[in-house]
């Protein structure tokens, strides 16, 4: 055996949590994919995994091992495949994007991509967090923001524009605000990224540059989830993407105002690691993440 069938083995001894049963699957001797996962686990210098009478399972490094482990092999395979375009797309793909844009826009339309290719497997990250998109092993990211990391290949796929809401009840008690004055009997929904930071308040357009505003609020978020939640049980008000806020613009249960004073839109861009070869699964996941999103999307000034 080669370094890539006792990659096989384990796992495939991993995923049954038997040597017995993998060895069956891959038509070997018990003995000989116990002695690959053995090599293996001596040419890392950790255990890989925990071996009682009953049952076999992954110890913590045996966890991150495995996840590394199927990259390595799912891009193997794509090497082998990469110049018969009839072949299959196999392997995993691990993305992140916001939680809003993975529920309203991806999610829903998953099925169709995934019946025109069977052989992948993904995990989807929804989070505001904003995750390492190279230790922790994701092929792509989707970040509604600014940039902060320059090392990786951007994408851009245009920009979210922001919309002043609130809710019915919250504009019956409180009063419409009809100027950027007005707001000083308002309550804002703050948002962070980290808990313990400072909002920076309501933010706005003075016909010469985009400016904000501190406002009174009391309650802080630091979820989108969370920020749209404040807004519909009547908190105060939100400057959330049109896009994430049209299915309660629409219904009714949020309220748009003061649409002369908007923030400054929000970049989306698809963001990768550097790499000279992308494995086949990955671009065809990107064009069409890209070609889904883009049209919701509004072009930078």
């Amino acid at each position: 055996m080669d370094r890539l069938d006792h990659l096989r083995s384990f796992l495939r001894v991993a995923e049954l949590g038997s040597f017995t049963a993998a060895a069956e699957q891959l038509g070997l001797p018990k003995a000989s994919v116990s002695l690959a996962v053995q090599r293996l686990e001596a040419e890392v210098g950790v255990q890989l995994l925990h071996r009682t009478t009953r049952r076999v399972r992954l110890t913590a490094d045996g966890a991150q091992f495995q996840q590394r482990a199927r990259d390595l092999i799912d891009d193997m395979e794509d090497l082998q495949g990469m110049f018969r375009r009839d072949t299959q797309l196999k392997g995993r793909l691990r993305v992140d994007m916001s939680s809003g844009l993975a529920r309203q826009l991806v999610i829903p339309r998953l099925p169709g991509f995934l019946e025109r290719h069977p052989g992948l497997e993904i995990e989807l990250s929804g989070t505001d967090r904003r995750v390492d998109l190279v230790r922790e092993g994701f092929d792509c990211v989707v970040r509604v923001g600014p940039l902060d990391d320059n090392t990786l290949v951007a994408r851009p796929l245009g920009v979210m524009h922001i919309v002043n809401c609130a809710s019915p009840a919250y504009l019956a008690a409180r009063g419409v605000p009809r100027s950027r004055e007005d707001l000083s009997r308002h309550a804002l929904v703050h948002y962070v990224g980290t808990l313990g930071q400072r909002s920076p308040g309501f933010e706005y357009h003075d016909g010469q540059a985009y400016r904000s505003m501190p406002m009174r609020g009391a309650i802080t978020v630091n979820s989108g989830e969370a920020y749209s939640a404040a807004a519909l049980a009547g908190l105060g008000i939100i400057q959330v993407p049109r896009l994430g806020a049209r299915v309660a613009l629409a219904a009714g249960t949020l309220v748009e105002i003061l649409p002369e004073c908007v923030a400054e839109p929000m970049p989306v861009t698809l963001l990768y690691a550097q790499r000279r070869h992308l494995p086949r699964r990955v671009a065809a996941f990107m064009d069409w993440l890209a070609a889904l999103v883009t049209p919701e999307l509004g072009r930078p000034d």
